[in-house]
């Protein structure tokens, strides 16, 4: 079976007028299918251009970059197998919530009609109601359920529970963990990447962790093989997840320096 994302020296630098900058630099990894994934990392690290990367809304400067076998966006049928749910959450501000549902089921072969309904009727979501006379929590939660009712292959998750309230984010989580959990008989599991600042989040659904800083991959790997490498390593058998991250995030803030003062 084919990783659900490989980078090889991927990288993409941005330009503004004579200056220049690199988002994400030398990125290389290899995340197998059928896995949820949380990737963290200080603003600006670049984890937003990595997930543009991988969802064929940017090209890369260098390296190279495949999504389930083939390059992000090729085609329609490429297209048909990822799901992505920006930050801001994007929906039609003018269409209804049914017009969503009716929308997404002509756009998707594998649209599973019966959880799309049962998960708008759930969250209390009226099918009249317009998308841009609701919450920022329930355009997430919108966002979410059109998403994953498509059944994508490959589901990618932009910071999409920076705008909910705890109990609401609880909520998105553990469906999202249902959703993942309700993919394990198909051919090919649906594979996840969720990023987000907050480590508790990840702990809840994750079980393979990405961590960014300074524009480069610092950790990649199972968060179990990770945090046990960690115990030894610092020879803290109670270290965790949380430690586990600001020990990467702290690698790349001393890899940056490092830079700075060899070339300076």
């Amino acid at each position: 079976m084919n990783a659900a994302i490989e980078a090889v020296g991927l990288g993409k630098q941005y330009r503004v007028g004579k200056q220049s900058r690199w988002a994400l630099s030398d990125c290389t990894l290899s995340i197998p299918s059928g896995h949820v994934v949380g990737l963290v990392g200080p603003n600006g690290a670049g984890k937003s251009t990595l997930l543009n990367l991988v969802t064929g809304l940017l090209q890369p400067t260098t390296g190279s970059v495949s999504v389930l076998g083939g390059r992000p966006a090729a085609d329609a049928s490429q297209l048909a197998r990822v799901g992505f749910v920006a930050q801001d959450a994007p929906v039609y501000t003018a269409l209804s919530v049914a017009d969503h549902l009716r929308l997404g089921e002509r756009m998707n072969q594998r649209w599973d009609a019966g959880y799309a309904r049962h998960r708008v009727e759930r969250l209390g979501l009226a099918l009249d109601a317009r998308a841009g006379r609701i919450s920022g929590g329930q355009r997430a939660q919108l966002a979410l359920t059109l998403a994953v009712a498509k059944q994508p292959d490959l589901l990618v998750l932009d910071e999409p529970a920076a705008s909910l309230d705890p109990l609401a984010r609880r909520e998105f989580l553990d469906d999202l963990a249902d959703a993942v959990a309700g993919s394990a008989g198909r051919d090919r599991p649906m594979s996840v990447v969720l990023s987000s600042h907050l480590v508790a989040d990840l702990a809840r659904v994750c079980d393979w962790l990405v961590v960014l800083s300074a524009s480069r991959v610092q950790l990649s790997g199972s968060i179990e093989d990770l945090v046990a490498e960690h115990r030894t390593a610092t020879g803290n058998p109670s270290a965790d997840l949380e430690d586990l991250v600001l020990a990467g995030l702290t690698a790349g803030r001393a890899n940056t320096r490092t830079s700075e003062e060899t070339t300076s």
